[in-house]
């Protein structure tokens, strides 16, 4: 009698449990609410401000993966490469060709300037040609891969290897004229900034996460400066690179770097007046008195120029893999790895306009007259008017 009991219990114990599974899974008292600090914010509902529209679309061959192919523009004309080899002159306003030519592999583009188009290939050539007709001019093995624009003066054309050399060749022939070489840091993030010119010198910021600042005609360095300093204990923890451009303005230059500062240096007293921690893959954007970072957790994060006191962050978008940011029309526009393109309030961070633009991850934005210029991880090249 007793085992018929028993085995009465465990059946109806069997059936309750089989029954029950799926109620049970709310019981788990082991399960984690704990959202993923990893995983990429879902998008918010905002207010729409601005209408998005589409004007073209090219298509290019390869895989844009870092994002180190940008455009650039001479009159009335954009020139853009793809990692192929193909280099075109379009008109910007339409997105006809005007010229395509075919080169070896290349491992960042285009800069154009004072009638040439530059690019660089995978075996460390810069090669420039002309912009009317896209035939070669010249071309110059440097001894390292170019994974940034380089900078096209009159006189010069300013170019920076992964490897951290800075060299300055002969705009009419490609001749190195001069070169520095940085000290690099045994690890460092693959991406490169680009040089940057003005008034007869070159500002550019190195892997080991520092500015220096160059004359044109002659290589020499005129000074430099820590954007920041390594402060842990192992080569991960050490990389501070600086994968972004500096930003030269009204006698300041605005600097970033990975795992390091903002950091703002006076050009005068040629030393940092003022910086904050934080970490960074992308130029500051320096509009409507407001300075603006993307940082590399794809916050977003404001500060008031005149008193340099924050003044606003917008965590919308943390771990969508923010491109760069640009000033548009007054407005902030960043795009995310889902493709979407987001207008934002420049004065109080908040989002006002959005549009699906690629089912790729958007790489890099570049703003030009009336347009903005999107560039995918697939090498499309969108133009859109807000």
């Amino acid at each position: 009698m007793k085992s018929f009991k028993y085995r009465n219990l465990i059946v109806l114990c069997s059936i309750f449990i089989i029954s029950s599974c799926s109620s049970m899974d709310g019981l788990r008292f082991w399960k984690s609410d704990e959202i993923d600090p990893d995983e990429p914010k879902e998008l918010v509902a905002f207010s729409n401000q601005k209408n998005i529209v589409i004007e073209w679309k090219n298509s290019f061959k390869g895989e844009n993966e870092i994002g180190n192919f940008l455009p650039d523009f001479s009159a009335q004309n954009l020139f853009f490469s793809d990692a192929s080899g193909n280099v075109s002159s379009i008109n910007a306003s339409t997105g006809d060709r005007n010229w395509s030519i075919e080169l070896n592999f290349l491992a960042s583009g285009t800069s154009a300037g004072f009638g040439l188009v530059v690019v660089s290939d995978i075996d460390g050539n810069v090669i420039a040609v002309d912009q009317n007709d896209g035939s070669k001019l010249w071309s110059t093995n440097v001894k390292g891969e170019v994974l940034s624009k380089v900078a096209i003066d009159a006189k010069v054309v300013v170019v920076k290897t992964g490897s951290g050399e800075l060299l300055g060749l002969d705009r009419e022939n490609g001749e190195i004229l001069w070169s520095y070489r940085s000290k690099l840091p045994l690890l460092t993030v693959r991406g490169s900034s680009s040089p940057v010119i003005v008034d007869d010198l070159v500002y550019v910021s190195f892997d080991n996460g520092r500015l220096g600042v160059f004359e044109l005609n002659s290589g020499f360095q005129v000074w430099d400066g820590a954007i920041s300093y390594v402060k842990g204990v192992s080569e991960l923890e050490n990389l501070i690179d600086s994968d972004s451009s500096p930003v030269v303005d009204g006698g300041l230059i605005y600097t970033t770097n990975y795992q390091g500062n903002l950091n703002i240096f006076d050009t005068a007293q040629k030393r940092s007046v003022w910086s904050y921690e934080t970490s960074s893959f992308y130029s500051p954007i320096v509009s409507r008195g407001m300075l603006t970072i993307v940082e590399a957790n794809s916050g977003l994060r404001s500060f008031a120029l005149k008193t340099l006191q924050e003044s606003w962050t917008n965590d919308d978008y943390i771990n969508r893999d923010l491109s760069n940011a640009v000033s548009y029309k007054g407005s902030l526009v960043v795009g995310d790895f889902e493709g979407y393109v987001h207008v934002i309030d420049t004065l109080n961070g908040k989002t006002i306009g959005r549009k699906k633009i690629s089912r790729k991850p958007i790489k890099s934005i570049l703003s030009r007259s009336d347009s903005l210029y999107i560039i995918d991880e697939a090498f499309n090249l969108h133009s859109i008017n807000i």
